[in-house]
Parts: structure tokens; C-alpha cells; sequence
């Protein structure tokens, strides 16, 4: 780590839906070899500086799943940036904040290095670049000696930025904030490296990121269910020509719910029940491919890419090589794959057992996935 900044703290921002992206992948979710890009930002920041706190600030569900990775402070975003940074900086008691954004994830450390050296020179502190074009604005020229492209880590004295963010007008960046109580702002030199990631585009320009590994995760899921008369049958989301069904709180599709354990299981995400709790009353007798579709939401967001699932049921009836074509094709629409990448196998107890007392069915599932190669897009 670099000297230690006892009094200024980091607040990275990543609570937005990444719209501008346009990928079912959220761009703070993109892996670098093993590291998520919000991670590796950070570490990046942590490497070259010390500062008395790091403050990461996302959305409810994603600050659940960082906490896996690494501990830092995290605080829940807003409805937009200004709300965000609002949020994060009930948490700073430092005399200064650097606030930045993930999706800026090339910044030079000698960039970072001439704003904490002007600290003292403004109450805000900005990287900027020159434009070397002609502009016009509303179809007039005009001088561009007097026009900047402004760029993060802005640093700024809390107190201020505080103050600044107490009212209903929205400002797009801090320095606009401060300026709004007539305070001094600082120009330093930005960079073109600092380019932030805003659209698919703009990954080409950030020659820092490395590929994404190409490394397997794999997860294995189990469920059980007892059999239920007068219930209708579901398996991988098929239904089947028998008398009875699964007792359970949701339809009770035991290979399904395996599936989900395993994918969950592949990224370190809980379980089905954690996500799914059969105490929840809108999970009454849910649909189970409507829980896996979701799953597979989540995990796709979350920057992986499904791709192979074998499946074992275990049952002394119903008899389940009938339908197995069908459960492949409706597996497969759902998880997004080839149906020859999903291997069902069937098989009894040898009538040993709840399975073979004909009681319940049991089903084992193994998921890999794979981080997304976000060089393809």
C-alpha cells in the first residue's frame, strides 16, 4: 500500500443498472482474469493508496454478493448518482473524500496523484482534458480554450460536498455541486486512459483489462419431495400423465430445484432457500421455471455464462425416459444453451428406501459455468 491518507476517504460508485451497456451482463459484474471490475478497481485504488476508509456503494442485492469477495464498507445506492454519493457520504467523517466511479477503471496513478497534490489549492479538486476541435454550441462556435471534458476522481472537502448535495437540484458530478455555493474549483490534468466504461464500445479503449479466465466453476445441487395425490406433476418444468405430484410449497420440481442449488452453488450465491424461502407467500405454488429463470437472471447479471448441466433422477416410478427429450428442450430454452450440453439420466433405489417404497423422488444436479468473455462483445 502507498502512504497512508488519514484523512481522506474513497467512495467508489457502482449502483447503477448499466442501461447504456446494453448487455445482460452489468458492466461492474465484467470479470478481469478472476476479479469482478468493481474488485479490481478497488484493489487498484488499494495498491497505490491508503486511504482511512473505502466506501463502495451498489445496489441491495449486489451488496449481499461483494460481501463474498472482500471487505470493504458498503453502503446501499439511490435512485441516481447524487442520492448514491449522498448515501456514502453519511459514512465519511474525513476532512476530504475522493469520489470516483467503477466504470472509470484505467486511471493512471500519477492522474490520482496530481489531485491529492492540489488538495489544498480549492474546495474541489478536478481532472480535466482539453478539446483540440472546433466546437459549436447551438450552432455557434465557440472558444475552446474555455471548454474541458471533466473526468473522476473528483476530491472535494466533505463539509462542502455535503452541503452542496442538501437540495433538490441534481448535479452530474461533485464539482458542479460545489461550484453551486460559488466555492473554488482546481483543474488538474486528466488523462485519456481514464476513460470511463459506459457502452460496449468503450471496452476497446481500455487496453488495462485482461480477458476474463478461462477457468470452470462447478456446483452440485440436491433436492428431495414426497409424492401428493390429486397433484399435478412437474419435472425440469414438464408435466407428467400420473395421478400425483410433489408436496411442497412451490409445484415441488425436484430437478429444478437441484439445478438451481447447483448454478447457485457454481458462483458461491446460498441456496434455493435463501433466495426462494418456502415461508414466503408469493412462492405458493409458484411455477419452478419462473425461480430458474430468475436464478439464471441473476447469475447471467452477475457476469457468468452457463455451460453444461447433468442431471440424475432418482425415482422407482414415475418412469421418466418418455419425457426426457422434452425436459432437454425445456431446460434448455430457459438456461440459454445447446439441449446436447444438458444430460438427464434416470435411475431407481433398487427399491431401497422412501425412493423405493415409492414415497418421493430425489434428484442430483451438476452445473458449469464459466465467466463471460466479455472480449467477444
Amino acid at each position: 500500500m502507498g502512504k497512508y491518507l488519514s484523512d481522506i476517504t474513497l467512495i467508489l460508485l457502482g449502483a447503477g443498472n448499466s442501461t447504456r451497456f446494453k448487455n445482460a451482463v452489468k458492466k461492474q459484474w465484467l470479470y478481469i482474469d478472476e476479479e469482478p471490475l468493481w474488485l479490481y478497481v478497488t484493489k487498484k485504488f488499494q495498491k497505490n493508496f491508503s486511504f482511512k476508509k473505502i466506501i463502495i456503494v451498489s445496489s441491495k442485492e449486489e451488496i449481499k454478493y461483494m460481501k463474498h469477495f472482500a471487505s470493504f464498507d458498503y453502503v446501499q445506492g439511490g435512485e441516481t448518482r447524487q442520492a448514491s454519493l449522498s448515501n456514502a457520504l453519511t459514512k465519511v467523517s474525513s476532512k476530504y473524500v475522493l469520489v470516483s466511479d467503477i466504470a472509470r477503471c484505467c486511471i493512471p496513478k500519477k492522474m490520482i496523484q496530481r489531485i491529492l497534490d492540489a488538495k489544498e489549492k480549492a474546495s474541489c479538486i478536478v481532472p480535466s482534458l482539453t478539446i483540440n476541435d472546433t466546437v459549436y454550441f447551438k450552432n455557434q462556435p465557440i472558444n475552446r480554450e474555455e471548454v474541458k471534458i471533466i473526468q473522476t476522481p473528483q476530491l472535494s472537502k466533505t463539509k462542502l460536498l455535503k452541503k452542496a448535495l442538501n437540495t433538490h437540484k441534481l448535479f452530474t458530478d461533485d464539482s458542479s455541486a460545489i461550484a453551486s455555493l460559488n466555492k473554488k474549483i482546481h483543474f488538474v490534468r486528466g488523462s485519456k486512459k481514464a476513460h470511463k466504461l459506459t457502452r460496449i464500445k468503450d471496452l476497446k479503449e481500455l487496453s488495462c483489462l485482461k480477458a476474463p479466465s478461462s477457468k470452470t466453476l462447478t456446483g452440485f445441487g440436491i433436492d428431495t419431495h414426497p409424492f401428493e395425490e390429486n397433484k399435478e406433476m412437474f419435472l425440469c418444468g414438464v408435466p407428467l400423465k400420473v395421478p400425483y405430484g410433489f408436496k411442497a410449497h412451490s409445484d415441488g420440481d425436484v430437478a429444478i430445484h437441484a439445478i438451481i442449488d447447483a448454478l447457485l452453488g457454481a458462483v458461491g450465491l446460498g441456496d434455493i432457500g435463501e433466495l426462494y424461502p418456502d415461508n414466503n407467500a408469493m412462492y405458493k405454488n409458484i411455477d419452478s421455471t419462473l425461480l430458474l429463470k430468475d436464478t439464471v437472471s441473476r447469475i447471467t447479471s452477475f457476469g457468468y455464462c452457463i455451460s453444461h448441466i447433468d442431471l440424475t433422477i432418482v425415482a422407482q416410478k414415475p418412469k421418466i425416459s418418455p419425457y426426457k427429450d422434452k425436459m432437454r428442450q425445456k431446460l434448455a430454452l430457459i438456461l440459454g444453451i445447446n439441449t446436447h450440453l444438458i444430460n438427464i439420466k434416470a435411475t431407481t433405489s433398487e427399491k431401497l428406501g422412501f425412493i423405493g417404497r415409492e414415497e418421493g423422488i430425489t434428484a442430483h444436479a451438476i452445473a458449469n459455468l464459466n465467466y463471460m468473455n466479455w472480449k467477444n462483445l
